[in-house]
């Protein structure tokens, strides 16, 4: 007779370690959410959420998932970087999976790689699930490549923020020599200091015609296109009247025909070689 040995009641099975997902949101569009950010956010016991999230992408949370806003926003009251790190530490203490919800892309602009470290620091599992980020969207809804064999083969992304939201510092971007007819610039968080993007342009040698199309709230109901100059950014940045979020494309391809609305910036250049319009305008 064969006998059946009985489960020892007072065995239990290990705790299931804590894993943190970091999920690209995307520009803004809920529909430009990838499949695999809607299964994470659908399994997720806990959701951290930046400001620029759109609430309909909440909508695919689980009803009991716990929702944790720590967004942060230029000139407002904001979460502190290091406090963030220590809530989804402690978070990974109490809840199986924690999906830290980021607006664009993680790893672009995003603080993604310090957020890594902090929990690598920690012993935390991490997976990045990717998301289209701000230049892409603007690209895609402007239909203005950011590369055109004619105008443009290289893309530079850069940060129009400094330490604290303050001055940026280009002193360790070459801008003279990306200067060359064939660059194409994506500034991001540059709102604030598109002034200062224009004279350092302007002084690496970029003519004063070449053209800036600045997209605000890519991929959005309310987004909104404007067609200026770098000397427009360096002169008057204020005639842009631009709200965050932005991203500047700077370049050949920043004059090419846009599709859909578009306000235009009339220069402050009344005169301009033949030479400045074509590359303008091209």
């Amino acid at each position: 007779m064969r006998t059946v040995q009985e489960r020892n009641p007072s065995k239990t099975l290990p705790p299931q370690r804590a894993r943190v997902l970091l999920v690209g949101a995307g520009p803004g569009d809920p529909e430009l959410l990838t499949l695999k950010a809607v299964r994470a956010l659908g399994n997720a016991d806990v959701i951290l959420y930046d400001e620029l999230v759109d609430r309909a992408i909440l909508e695919h949370a689980r009803p009991e998932a716990r929702l944790i806003h720590v967004g942060k926003r230029g000139g407002r009251p904001s979460w502190k970087q290091a406090d963030i790190h220590k809530l989804i530490q402690d978070q990974a203490t109490k809840a199986t999976t924690i999906v830290r919800l980021k607006g664009g892309d993680p790893m672009v602009f995003g603080r993604g790689g310090e957020e890594i470290a902090a929990l690598r620091s920690a012993g935390i599992e991490v997976e990045v699930i990717p998301g289209i980020t701000a230049a892409v969207a603007a690209s895609a809804s402007t239909q203005v490549a950011l590369t055109h064999r004619d105008f443009s083969r290289t893309v530079t992304f850069l940060s129009g923020a400094g330490p604290g939201h303050g001055l940026p510092d280009f002193t360790h971007i070459d801008l003279e020599a990306l200067n060359d007819g064939q660059h194409t610039l994506a500034v991001y968080m540059a709102v604030k200091t598109a002034g200062a993007l224009g004279q350092e342009l302007l002084q690496a040698g970029w003519p004063g015609l070449t053209p800036v199309l600045a997209i605000e709230n890519a991929s959005r109901h309310n987004e909104r296109r404007v067609r200026a100059t770098v000397a427009d950014l360096a002169k008057r940045p204020e005639t842009l009247a631009l709200e965050s979020p932005a991203v500047l494309l700077v370049g050949r391809v920043a004059g090419l025909p846009v599709h859909g609305p578009l306000d235009i910036v009339e220069t402050t250049i009344d005169r301009a070689s033949a030479r400045d319009r074509e590359l303008a305008y091209a």
